[in-house]
C-alpha cells in the first residue's frame, strides 16, 4: 500500500487526498469528453514516461571513449520503445475522441509537471506540443488510408520530440546531476531513439493494415 500511495503522489504522501482528487477529476473530465481506453492510457503514459527518463537509468550500448565516432558512447533508455507508441496511441485516441483529443493532450502534459523533473517535465511539454501538433495535422488532414497514416505521423513526429526532449534531458542531468554538457544530445542517441520510437509504429501499422487488407478496419477512419 505504500509503495502504491509512493506512485501516485510521487513520493509526497501527505499529498494523496488532493493527488487523488485530481486524478478523479481528470478521469472525470476524459469521460464526459467521450474518452475511453485509449484516452485514459494516453494521459497515464506520458506523465510515466516523463518520470521513468528521471529514475530509470539507461544502459550502454557503446561505451564511451576518446575516438571522434563515439566520444559520448551511445545509450538506450528501456522506455524508449514505449515513448514511440505514444504517437500511435494518440492516433487511437482521435478516433476516439476527434479534434477533443487535443485536450487529452494537455492534460497528459500538465500531470508531467507533477511526476517529472521540472526540466523534463518542459522539455517534454514542449516536445509533445511540437511533435503531437505535426502527428495531429498529418492525421487530420491527409488522405492516406489509416495504416499508412499511422507510420506517417510517426515517422515526422519521432525526430522533433527526440531532438526536444533529449536537449531537455540533458539540460535536466546537468542541473540534478552535475553531468558534463552532451551527456544525452548527441547524434547516436539521437538515431538510437529515433529508432526505437519507430518500432513500435511500424509493427502497429503492419498490424492495422493487416485488418485493412481483411475487411476489418475501415482504411479511411479518422
Amino acid at each position: 500500500m505504500n509503495t502504491l500511495i509512493s506512485v501516485l503522489t510521487n513520493g509526497h504522501a501527505e499529498q494523496l487526498l488532493p493527488a487523488l482528487l485530481a486524478l478523479a477529476l481528470t478521469f472525470g473530465a476524459i469521460w464526459l469528453l467521450k474518452g475511453r481506453f485509449w484516452a485514459i492510457i494516453y494521459v497515464a503514459l506520458i506523465p510515466f514516461l516523463n518520470w521513468s527518463f528521471g529514475v530509470i537509468p539507461e544502459f550502454q550500448v557503446v561505451e564511451p571513449h576518446q575516438s571522434a565516432l563515439f566520444p559520448h558512447g551511445v545509450s538506450l533508455h528501456p522506455m524508449t520503445m514505449v515513448t514511440g507508441m505514444v504517437f500511435v496511441v494518440r492516433d487511437f485516441v482521435q478516433r476516439e475522441m476527434h479534434h477533443r483529443v487535443l485536450i487529452v493532450m494537455a492534460m497528459a502534459v500538465a500531470w508531467s509537471f507533477y511526476y517529472a523533473w521540472p526540466v523534463i517535465a518542459l522539455a517534454s511539454g514542449v516536445a509533445f506540443a511540437i511533435s503531437e501538433g505535426v502527428d495531429w495535422l498529418m492525421f487530420t488532414f491527409t488522405k492516406y488510408r489509416l495504416s499508412t497514416r499511422i507510420l506517417l505521423s510517426s515517422l515526422f513526429a519521432a525526430p522533433v520530440d527526440t531532438t526536444v526532449f533529449l536537449y531537455g534531458a540533458d539540460l535536466a542531468k546537468q542541473i540534478e546531476l552535475g553531468a558534463e554538457p552532451g551527456n544525452s544530445l548527441h547524434m547516436w542517441n539521437w538515431i538510437v531513439f529515433v529508432i526505437g520510437k519507430m518500432v513500435g509504429a511500424v509493427i502497429v501499422s503492419a498490424v492495422i493494415r493487416r485488418r485493412e487488407d481483411l475487411g476489418l478496419t475501415d482504411p479511411k477512419e479518422l
